[in-house]
């Protein structure tokens, strides 16, 4: 049958204090089935009064160096993500009445300051809960180094870094290309960030017991701290295929290696397998979920094939690790057909964020509808909201996330009500669940 576009709400609204979605122009919108186009109409409305819980985002000022511990180095950018993409500048139309089509030269400046004036106007916690406010976000999971002053805890919750833990060595034979010559330092340097947190001289004990004891106090001191969940970049350094070695043989590397010296490959691999399995047994323990990035990153080097997501399917299936909580950040994409034939297990759960970015709204829409038709109790929306820099920050790519995701689920659901699949009202118990409910029921 062949697709056509419909006209969305015209406006931008608040009803409740929770945004309305609307189309303003440059942006972008989902192209639904003529027999599904009223369904559409009617689901969009209430799918844009739903809270959002947003699982995963980097919220920060463009200046604020704790933002992430691997900021992608420059590489190639998808169009959606470029500054010239008119879909920025129709958010910051909406958010601040950015006047221009593009971000360039003196009408980015316009926008740098036209958010500064804000800033002064909304200082401490205002700024950021007002952005929430007016995009109907009610939580948003922060993943950052340390959470800023300027974030409110009762709005946004930490999730706290970790892959740091596995490479405490001398990186030097690791930084074989320029995205791992950036990467790898910024690991050492938090992980001696944690030591000095936790009044250790050295970020390397003596015994490798002393050490996995350090690892523990972390992660227990970064709860107190407000932590929600631990995150793993480890895609951006390794891949995501975990042996399982034994203590036995990863001690004596430990020994090896702790005073100096650089590890061969095989030695490392091993010991960094093992610190991971031992993170996601520590996490489980304390309750906190397992965040794993899953999905395609930036830079010029990155691992398409060690990403892929099956590499974790003797991790999440493994009988050690069923009481861990897994979310696949960023939904597995472009394995995103084998991610969600992971969450058939009780325990992982996948999150959206970036996906909806990468993608325009109609193919979004066919992702989220295969996962709708698979797990719906398993999926989570998220944003991976970042500051790209001074002119398009963390504000507008909520926006966009947040547009992309409403549009694209009420097509996706209208389209398996028009189809059959479902009826209305389990199209709006599963756009309920998405965006809010099954995420929030992994953290009360």
């Amino acid at each position: 049958m062949p697709l056509r576009p419909v006209r969305l709400v015209p406006l931008l609204a608040l009803t409740g204090g929770v945004a309305i979605v609307a189309h303003v122009g440059g942006q972008s919108r989902p192209l639904v089935a003529p027999a599904a186009a009223a369904v559409y109409q009617r689901l969009l409305p209430q799918i844009s009064r739903i809270r959002l819980f947003d699982h995963h985002a980097h919220p920060a000022f463009p200046d604020d160096a704790d933002v992430d511990i691997a900021p992608p180095p420059p590489g190639a950018t998808p169009l959606r993500l470029r500054a010239e993409n008119p879909e920025t500048s129709a958010a910051a139309r909406v958010l601040f009445g950015f006047p221009y089509t593009d971000m360039k030269g003196a009408h980015g400046k316009w926008l740098v300051d036209r958010k500064a004036a804000l800033k002064r106007r909304r200082p401490g916690f205002a700024y950021f809960n007002d952005i929430l406010d007016r995009l109907g976000i009610e939580t948003s999971m922060a993943n950052r180094v340390a959470m800023a002053g300027y974030l409110d805890p009762a709005r946004f919750k930490w999730v706290f870094f970790v892959d740091c833990f596995m490479f405490p060595f001398d990186n030097t034979g690791l930084m074989r290309n320029s995205d791992l010559a950036v990467y790898m330092p910024l690991q050492t340097k938090l992980l001696r960030q944690y030591a000095e947190q936790a009044g250790m001289p050295s970020p390397l004990p003596a015994t490798f017991g002393e050490y996995l004891s350090f690892l523990t106090r972390t992660l227990e001191q970064n709860q107190r701290r407000g932590g929600m969940a631990v995150k793993f970049e480890a895609a951006y350094f390794r891949s995501l295929s975990f042996g399982d070695p034994g203590g036995e043989v990863v001690s004596p590397i430990y020994q090896k290696y702790r005073g100096g010296g650089v590890p061969t490959p095989d030695e490392y691999t091993l010991f960094q397998d093992f610190v991971f399995r031992h993170i996601i047994i520590a996490a489980a323990k304390l309750k906190l979920p397992v965040h794993i990035h899953t999905s395609v990153g930036g830079g010029d080097y990155f691992n398409l094939r060690g990403v892929n997501v099956l590499n974790l399917e003797h991790v999440v299936r493994d009988p050690k690790h069923r009481l861990t909580t897994f979310v696949l950040i960023h939904g597995g994409y472009p394995y995103d057909r084998e991610a969600i034939l992971l969450a058939s297990m009780t325990n992982v759960y996948l999150d959206s964020s970036a996906t909806e970015l990468m993608l325009y709204p109609t193919e979004f829409k066919t992702v989220l509808r295969h996962w709708l038709e698979t797990y719906p109790e398993k999926v989570t929306f998220g944003t991976d909201a970042f500051p790209y820099n001074e002119a398009l920050g963390v504000e507008e790519v909520y926006w966009m996330g947040v547009h992309t995701s409403r549009t694209a689920l009420a097509a996706a659901l209208a389209e398996m009500i028009a189809a059959r699949e479902i009826s209305e009202p389990q199209a709006l118990t599963m756009a309920r669940g998405y965006l809010h409910d099954n995420a929030a029921a992994l953290y009360r």
